[in-house]
Parts: C-alpha cells; sequence; structure tokens
C-alpha cells in the first residue's frame, strides 16, 4: 500500500483483463489498497503474463475458485469487509457465481459495486461478445478517426477500454463513494464503453450541430482536414506533429519554416498548396533537427517519439511522467494526476503473481 488521496480504501477487484484491472490499478496508483481475487488456473491468452502485467501493480492477488462454495465465500467475507468491488464479467455471470449486487450488498450495504462492461448491463447487445473496435464502431467514434477518402483507423484501445471505459467507471466509483458517506448505502456503477465513448465525442457533436463539423473523416479542423493540424514525414523517414490552430501559433509556424509565400491560414481553396510546401519543407530535415528548430517556440511542432523513446524526452523526464522500478528496471508511467497533498508513492509495487498474497490478506483483513 502507498501513501495517497485514497489511502485507507478497500478494493476488491474479481481479475479480468483490460478496463477492470486498469482502473483498479489507478485507484492503488493513488494509495487504495486493492486486492486482486484471481481465478485458479491459466489466464486470458491475451494477457501479459502475471510477472509483467504492469496493470497490477501495487495490488495483491488473492487465488479463490469462483465455482466452489469456499471461492464465493473468500470473496463476500472479503467484499464485507471493503468499500468497492470491481468486476467485469458479461451480464448476469457475477449472479450466476454468487457475487452479484444483491447477494454482495447483502452482506455489506454500503458496498460501491462497479461494473465494467463494453456494452452495458442491458440493452439488445448487452449479453454479446466485443472488443474495443466494435464498441468504437457503434458510437460514432470509430468513424471520426482517419484520413480523407481512407478507412476508419483504429485508435488501438485507448479511446474504448481505457478513456471511455476505465476512466468512467473510476468517476462514478468515486462519486458513488461520496454518496455512501452521506447516506450510508452503496450502489452498483453501471459502466460501459459505449456510453463513455459517446460522451468523449460531446465536443464533435457540439460542432456538427452548430455546422462547424461535418460528419467525414479527414475534412475538419482537428482531424488532419487543415494543413496546419497534422503530421509530416521527416528527411529520416520519422515524423513530426504540427498543431497550430490559432493565427499566432500559425504565424510562427511559418516563419521558422521561412514560408513566407505561404497561403493566408484560412484560406481553404489553397489547402492543398499549403499541404504540399509543408510536406516538401519538412521532407529535408530530421525529426529531431526540426525539434530542435521550433524548440522554445509557441509554434505547435513536436516530434512523433516511439513508446521506447518517450521516456527520455527532456520534458517528461523532468516532470518525471515516465518511472522505472523492480530489479529487472521496467520503465512505465507514473501514477496521475499529481496532488499537492498527497506525495506520489516511492514505490509502486511489483505485478503479483496469482494468489501471492493469499495468506498475507485473508489474516490482515480478518477473514477465516
Amino acid at each position: 500500500m502507498s501513501e495517497g488521496p485514497l489511502r485507507g480504501l478497500r478494493v476488491v477487484e474479481l481479475a479480468g483483463i483490460g478496463p477492470g484491472p486498469f482502473a483498479a490499478m489507478l485507484l492503488a496508483d493513488l494509495g487504495a489498497d486493492v486486492v486482486r481475487v484471481d481465478r485458479v488456473g491459466p489466464g486470458s491468452p491475451i494477457a501479459p503474463p502475471p510477472a509483467g502485467d504492469l496493470t497490477n501493480r501495487g495490488k495483491r492477488s488473492v487465488a479463490a475458485d469462483l465455482k466452489t462454495p469456499e471461492g464465493v465465500e473468500v470473496v463476500l467475507a472479503l467484499t464485507e469487509r471493503a468499500q468497492v468491488l470491481i468486476e467485469g464479467f458479461r451480464p448476469g455471470v457475477a449472479e450466476r457465481l454468487g457475487v452479484g449486487p444483491e447477494q454482495v450488498m447483502a452482506r455489506n450495504p454500503a458496498l460501491v459495486y462497479g461494473r465494467m462492461t463494453g456494452w452495458g448491463q442491458d440493452g439488445p447487445l448487452a449479453a454479446r461478445a466485443g472488443h474495443d473496435i466494435t464498441y468504437l464502431a457503434r458510437t460514432g467514434a470509430l468513424h471520426a478517426v482517419g484520413r480523407a477518402g481512407g478507412p476508419p483507423q483504429v485508435p488501438v484501445n485507448l479511446l474504448g477500454d481505457y478513456g471511455g471505459g476505465a476512466l468512467y467507471l473510476v468517476v462514478g466509483i468515486l462519486a458513488a463513494l461520496r454518496s455512501a458517506e452521506t447516506t450510508g448505502r452503496g450502489q452498483v456503477v453501471d459502466a460501459a464503453i459505449v456510453d463513455g465513448a459517446a460522451h468523449l465525442s460531446m465536443i464533435l457533436h457540439s460542432l456538427l450541430a452548430t455546422g462547424l463539423w461535418r460528419d467525414q473523416r479527414g475534412v475538419n479542423l482537428i482531424d488532419t482536414g487543415a494543413p496546419f493540424y497534422d503530421v509530416y514525414r521527416t528527411a529520416d523517414d520519422r515524423y513530426v506533429a504540427v498543431g497550430a490552430l490559432e493565427p499566432q501559433f500559425y504565424a510562427e509556424l511559418i516563419a521558422r519554416l521561412g514560408l513566407d509565400d505561404a497561403p493566408e491560414q484560412f484560406d481553404v481553396a489553397r489547402w492543398p498548396q499549403l499541404r504540399a510546401r509543408l510536406a516538401e519543407t519538412f521532407a529535408t530535415r530530421s525529426r529531431d533537427d526540426w525539434a530542435a528548430l521550433f524548440d522554445g517556440t509557441d509554434a505547435c511542432v513536436a516530434p512523433v517519439l516511439s513508446l521506447t523513446e518517450a521516456p527520455s524526452d527532456p520534458h517528461l523526464a523532468a516532470r518525471h511522467t515516465f518511472i522505472t522500478t523492480g530489479d529487472d528496471v521496467v520503465t512505465q508511467p507514473a501514477p496521475a494526476p499529481r496532488f499537492s497533498a498527497s506525495p506520489r508513492p516511492v514505490t509502486l509495487g511489483e505485478p503479483p503473481l496469482p494468489g501471492q498474497h493469499t495468506a498475507e490478506v485473508l489474516a490482515e483483513w480478518g477473514v477465516a
């Protein structure tokens, strides 16, 4: 357990993959005591091996077989002593196992029961399988990502699983905890990726309703439709990102590039010409040369760094945005956000092996 604003909060996580474990990790990063209940037997074939699964950092693991009365009783006893439970089963599975909201909250009425799914707890697709890409497809979010004339582009699983899923689950849990403090009653938090991803697209719906957005890919101001908000290949076959939206930033971009005869920023008819000039110019130097040229300016130009390069970026290094932990010196993102009165944990704890802390947690939590 670490210091943090959630120190003292006890969370039980029923093992899963994707957004549920990430939400529990975020609570652990903020200081909560998170106990993950791992299944007995092999894990998911698409998840990292337990020792390398960084979304389990800072947690402890108890092994329990939920297909046995003894395993169910362990979970019920743990939740009786906790304030939060997180599960990511398909609707109805937790109830059939004996650890659904009614069964758990009968033992602990103040518990916040967090449910993480793709489709939600009801609706025609609630019982169907899905993944990030299919959830985004139905919300319109996937349609909006990509270049003009091309197919939708898959934003890995950051937008759905983690943005529209895990983060909304955490917000819901914290809000429900606040309510439980004043009412003494817990509640179920139904966090569905389709709901969260749709909610994240609020600004696009606002722009669409006011005529400032076309329901097409790659033709709008911030979806690569504008040549001054795009990525460009450099001489060393890498990329820089340009985000010079405001006129003063655009003016600085053009001045630094030496393009004195460039078109006016919002002369849309000449955008193809401007895009060609920018592409031609950025192709004359390496990515790092451009980064050095624009360093310290407000032209809104940045090098596109790889996952392995990002931790060494001077700004991120100065802020300790990435940290290294463990005997194997694993580099990983540091906890976020930051708090003025609650310091970051000095150590995040290694990802536990399934069942590694069974005896320790049961004794500490007073479970026979």
